[in-house]
């Protein structure tokens, strides 16, 4: 498809909203809206006890409290999303990463906004508060990966990203070395041998 005339249609603070003329492949053309959005991240922490940090906060587009991982916007984009998850992470929980992985990175809604996430696994946490934004009313809620899973079959946690990122974790951590050697230490703490 080929791009023509664009305008602005709406801008805030942290998207703007274009209207497009596109030329299709049938000879035909269209006018689509799309939505500009900076680079996000996501960030999955994971404290000493083997915890998920996940966060709930009142998300006024669907009327609710939300269960979600923490996330944000690069502030520009100059910003590395390595750092910026580090900020959004001390921002929203407290804490900032000894260790931090990226897992993933992708667009969350192509067909109408260009917004690209950028996964992350944060471990070996370490308090490092900073003043969380003006309008974010954030409660902390540290669940192990069970009770994750059980939220997310009784549809407790219905964020997309968290849901993700909770996933991208859960993987990533099964097949880490030291994964293996927690699983095999709590067994033998259990009384359970293996081979």
């Amino acid at each position: 498809m080929k791009k023509n005339k664009a305008s602005l249609k709406y801008q805030c603070k942290i998207f703007d909203v274009w209207e497009e003329e596109v030329d299709l492949p049938n000879g035909k053309s269209t006018e689509q809206s799309w939505i500009n959005h900076n680079p996000t991240v996501a960030i999955v922490a994971i404290n000493d006890k083997n915890e998920l940090i996940l966060i709930k906060q009142y998300r006024t587009a669907v009327k609710k409290n939300l269960l979600e991982i923490p996330a944000g916007s690069l502030d520009n984009l100059e910003e590395y999303p390595a750092v910026c998850a580090q900020r959004e992470l001390a921002e929203e929980t407290g804490f900032k990463a000894k260790t931090l992985v990226k897992l993933f990175e992708g667009y969350l809604l192509p067909g109408y906004c260009n917004e690209y996430m950028y996964f992350f696994i944060a471990q070996d946490l370490f308090s490092a508060p900073l003043t969380p934004d003006e309008d974010e009313f954030i409660e902390i809620m540290p669940t192990s990966f069970s009770q994750a899973r059980d939220l997310l079959k009784n549809g407790e946690i219905i964020d997309a990203k968290t849901v993700l990122g909770i996933l991208l974790a859960d993987n990533f951590l099964k097949q880490s070395p030291a994964y293996d050697l927690l699983f095999h230490r709590k067994l033998l703490a259990r009384g359970i041998k293996f081979c």
